[in-house]
Protein backbone atom coordinates (compact mmCIF):
# COMPACT_ATOMS: atom_id res chain seq x y z
CA UNK A 1 0.00 0.00 0.00
CA UNK A 2 2.84 2.41 0.77
CA UNK A 3 4.17 1.83 -2.70
CA UNK A 4 1.31 2.68 -4.19
CA UNK A 5 0.29 5.44 -2.47
CA UNK A 6 3.81 6.87 -3.22
CA UNK A 7 3.27 5.89 -7.16
CA UNK A 8 0.12 7.81 -7.23
CA UNK A 9 1.83 11.04 -6.19
CA UNK A 10 4.53 10.20 -8.79
CA UNK A 11 1.84 9.89 -11.26
CA UNK A 12 -0.31 13.21 -10.24
CA UNK A 13 2.65 15.29 -10.20
CA UNK A 14 4.30 13.70 -13.42
CA UNK A 15 0.75 14.40 -15.28
CA UNK A 16 0.52 18.32 -14.09
CA UNK A 17 4.51 18.64 -14.56
CA UNK A 18 3.59 17.36 -18.45
CA UNK A 19 0.60 19.97 -18.36
CA UNK A 20 2.80 22.83 -17.52
CA UNK A 21 5.17 21.51 -20.56
CA UNK A 22 2.62 21.95 -22.76
CA UNK A 23 1.60 25.26 -21.99
CA UNK A 24 5.28 26.00 -22.13
CA UNK A 25 5.37 25.11 -25.91
CA UNK A 26 2.18 26.71 -26.41
CA UNK A 27 2.87 30.51 -24.68
CA UNK A 28 6.86 29.77 -24.42
CA UNK A 29 6.87 31.76 -21.22
CA UNK A 30 10.10 30.64 -18.85
CA UNK A 31 8.33 30.65 -15.45
CA UNK A 32 6.50 27.70 -17.03
CA UNK A 33 9.46 25.86 -18.02
CA UNK A 34 10.97 26.38 -14.80
CA UNK A 35 7.46 25.28 -13.14
CA UNK A 36 7.27 22.01 -14.98
CA UNK A 37 10.63 21.41 -14.27
CA UNK A 38 10.23 21.55 -9.89
CA UNK A 39 7.14 19.43 -10.40
CA UNK A 40 8.93 16.91 -12.56
CA UNK A 41 11.35 16.74 -9.63
CA UNK A 42 8.46 16.08 -7.15
CA UNK A 43 7.34 13.36 -9.09
CA UNK A 44 11.06 11.95 -9.27
CA UNK A 45 10.90 12.56 -5.55
CA UNK A 46 7.69 10.59 -4.98
CA UNK A 47 8.64 8.16 -7.49
CA UNK A 48 11.73 7.23 -4.93
CA UNK A 49 9.32 7.16 -2.52
CA UNK A 50 7.80 4.62 -4.32
CA UNK A 51 11.02 2.04 -5.34
CA UNK A 52 11.86 2.55 -1.13
CA UNK A 53 8.56 1.16 0.02
CA UNK A 54 8.95 -1.71 -2.62
CA UNK A 55 11.97 -2.79 -2.74
CA UNK A 56 13.40 -1.48 0.36
CA UNK A 57 15.57 1.57 0.62
CA UNK A 58 19.09 1.37 -0.72
CA UNK A 59 22.12 4.00 -1.79
CA UNK A 60 20.44 4.00 -5.43
CA UNK A 61 16.84 5.28 -3.85
CA UNK A 62 18.15 7.67 -1.63
CA UNK A 63 20.23 9.73 -3.90
CA UNK A 64 17.11 9.88 -6.18
CA UNK A 65 14.91 10.92 -3.40
CA UNK A 66 17.70 13.63 -2.41
CA UNK A 67 18.28 14.86 -5.61
CA UNK A 68 14.75 15.44 -6.60
CA UNK A 69 13.40 16.54 -3.37
CA UNK A 70 16.04 17.94 -1.49
CA UNK A 71 18.06 19.52 -3.91
CA UNK A 72 15.93 20.59 -7.29
CA UNK A 73 11.93 21.15 -6.28
CA UNK A 74 12.26 24.32 -3.99
CA UNK A 75 15.02 25.75 -5.99
CA UNK A 76 13.03 25.54 -9.09
CA UNK A 77 9.74 26.51 -8.20
CA UNK A 78 11.50 29.91 -6.92
CA UNK A 79 13.18 30.44 -10.10
CA UNK A 80 10.02 30.41 -11.57
CA UNK A 81 8.77 33.05 -9.74
CA UNK A 82 11.17 34.99 -10.36
CA UNK A 83 10.69 34.88 -14.14
CA UNK A 84 7.40 35.40 -13.32
CA UNK A 85 8.58 38.59 -11.96
CA UNK A 86 10.55 39.41 -14.75
CA UNK A 87 13.89 38.55 -13.44
CA UNK A 88 15.33 36.87 -16.37
CA UNK A 89 18.73 36.30 -14.97
CA UNK A 90 17.11 33.59 -12.93
CA UNK A 91 17.09 31.19 -15.78
CA UNK A 92 20.93 30.64 -16.11
CA UNK A 93 21.32 30.34 -12.91
CA UNK A 94 18.72 28.03 -11.97
CA UNK A 95 20.79 25.55 -15.22
CA UNK A 96 24.18 25.94 -13.57
CA UNK A 97 22.66 25.15 -9.96
CA UNK A 98 20.94 22.47 -11.27
CA UNK A 99 24.31 20.83 -12.97
CA UNK A 100 25.52 21.21 -9.34
CA UNK A 101 23.20 19.79 -7.86
CA UNK A 102 22.83 16.67 -10.45
CA UNK A 103 26.55 16.63 -10.09
CA UNK A 104 26.39 16.38 -6.48
CA UNK A 105 23.60 14.21 -5.96
CA UNK A 106 25.84 11.86 -8.02
CA UNK A 107 29.17 11.87 -6.50
CA UNK A 108 28.56 12.91 -3.04
CA UNK A 109 29.55 9.90 -0.58
CA UNK A 110 26.54 8.37 1.16
CA UNK A 111 27.49 6.76 4.22
CA UNK A 112 25.50 3.82 6.69
CA UNK A 113 22.82 1.40 5.98
CA UNK A 114 19.52 1.76 5.47
CA UNK A 115 16.27 -0.02 6.77
CA UNK A 116 13.89 -1.18 5.08
CA UNK A 117 11.17 0.85 5.44
CA UNK A 118 10.56 4.43 5.96
CA UNK A 119 12.46 7.66 4.03
CA UNK A 120 16.10 7.66 5.23
CA UNK A 121 17.18 10.88 7.18
CA UNK A 122 19.53 13.11 5.18
CA UNK A 123 21.83 13.47 8.11
CA UNK A 124 22.11 9.95 9.11
CA UNK A 125 23.33 9.19 5.61
CA UNK A 126 25.44 12.65 4.06
CA UNK A 127 28.05 14.93 5.51
CA UNK A 128 26.92 18.42 6.35
CA UNK A 129 28.73 20.00 3.38
CA UNK A 130 28.36 19.87 0.19
CA UNK A 131 25.20 17.99 -0.24
CA UNK A 132 23.11 19.01 2.90
CA UNK A 133 24.26 22.83 2.87
CA UNK A 134 23.46 23.24 -0.65
CA UNK A 135 19.93 21.63 0.22
CA UNK A 136 19.15 24.11 2.59
CA UNK A 137 20.45 27.30 0.70
CA UNK A 138 18.65 25.75 -2.40
CA UNK A 139 15.35 25.14 -0.29
CA UNK A 140 15.99 28.73 1.70
CA UNK A 141 16.52 30.63 -1.15
CA UNK A 142 13.88 28.77 -3.35
CA UNK A 143 10.89 28.99 -0.97
CA UNK A 144 11.63 33.01 -0.21
CA UNK A 145 11.64 33.38 -3.51
CA UNK A 146 8.62 32.12 -4.09
CA UNK A 147 6.88 33.68 -1.13
CA UNK A 148 8.28 37.25 -1.58
CA UNK A 149 7.04 37.38 -5.38
CA UNK A 150 3.38 36.26 -4.46
CA UNK A 151 3.19 38.23 -1.63
CA UNK A 152 4.08 41.01 -3.81
CA UNK A 153 2.03 40.11 -6.86
CA UNK A 154 -1.20 38.67 -4.42
CA UNK A 155 -3.39 41.91 -5.52
CA UNK A 156 -2.95 41.08 -8.71
CA UNK A 157 -3.75 37.28 -8.17
CA UNK A 158 -5.14 36.90 -5.72
CA UNK A 159 -6.44 33.13 -5.78
CA UNK A 160 -3.16 31.89 -7.92
CA UNK A 161 -1.30 33.05 -5.36
CA UNK A 162 -3.09 32.14 -2.40
CA UNK A 163 -3.04 28.65 -3.44
CA UNK A 164 0.83 28.68 -4.71
CA UNK A 165 1.61 29.91 -0.79
CA UNK A 166 -0.76 26.81 0.27
CA UNK A 167 1.35 24.51 -2.16
CA UNK A 168 4.59 25.68 -0.34
CA UNK A 169 3.00 25.15 2.94
CA UNK A 170 1.97 21.79 2.42
CA UNK A 171 4.90 20.45 1.14
CA UNK A 172 6.57 21.68 3.84
CA UNK A 173 4.44 20.27 6.21
CA UNK A 174 4.94 17.17 4.27
CA UNK A 175 8.95 17.30 4.59
CA UNK A 176 8.92 18.00 8.13
CA UNK A 177 6.34 15.01 8.36
CA UNK A 178 9.04 12.93 6.40
CA UNK A 179 9.32 10.21 9.22
CA UNK A 180 5.86 9.63 9.57
CA UNK A 181 6.32 6.84 6.21
CA UNK A 182 6.28 6.71 2.37
CA UNK A 183 2.68 7.04 2.08
CA UNK A 184 1.99 10.18 4.36
CA UNK A 185 4.43 11.87 3.06
CA UNK A 186 3.24 11.18 -1.01
CA UNK A 187 -0.45 12.24 0.27
CA UNK A 188 1.38 15.69 0.63
CA UNK A 189 3.55 15.65 -2.29
CA UNK A 190 0.02 14.57 -4.48
CA UNK A 191 -1.89 17.69 -2.58
CA UNK A 192 0.78 20.20 -2.66
CA UNK A 193 1.66 19.70 -6.75
CA UNK A 194 -2.52 20.01 -7.20
CA UNK A 195 -2.26 23.32 -5.38
CA UNK A 196 0.64 24.77 -7.02
CA UNK A 197 -0.93 23.46 -10.39
CA UNK A 198 -3.50 25.36 -9.59
CA UNK A 199 -2.13 28.70 -8.68
CA UNK A 200 0.51 28.37 -11.80
CA UNK A 201 -2.57 28.44 -13.90
CA UNK A 202 -4.88 31.20 -12.19
CA UNK A 203 -5.44 33.82 -14.20
CA UNK A 204 -5.24 37.52 -12.64
CA UNK A 205 -8.10 39.13 -10.84
CA UNK A 206 -10.17 40.62 -13.52
CA UNK A 207 -10.39 44.65 -13.61
CA UNK A 208 -12.86 46.49 -12.78
CA UNK A 209 -15.20 48.80 -15.67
Amino acid sequence: MEALIAFAAALVALRLAAELGRRWRRRRAPELAAWAASLAAYAVAAGAMAWGAAAGWDEASFRVYYLGGALLTAPLLGAGSLLLAGRRVAAPVALVYTGLAIGIALAVPVEGGFTTSGIPEAQAHLDVFPARVLAIVGNSVGTLAVVVVALLSIRRRPLGNALILAGVGVAALGSALAGLGEAESAVFVAAAAALLYAGFVAGPRARRS
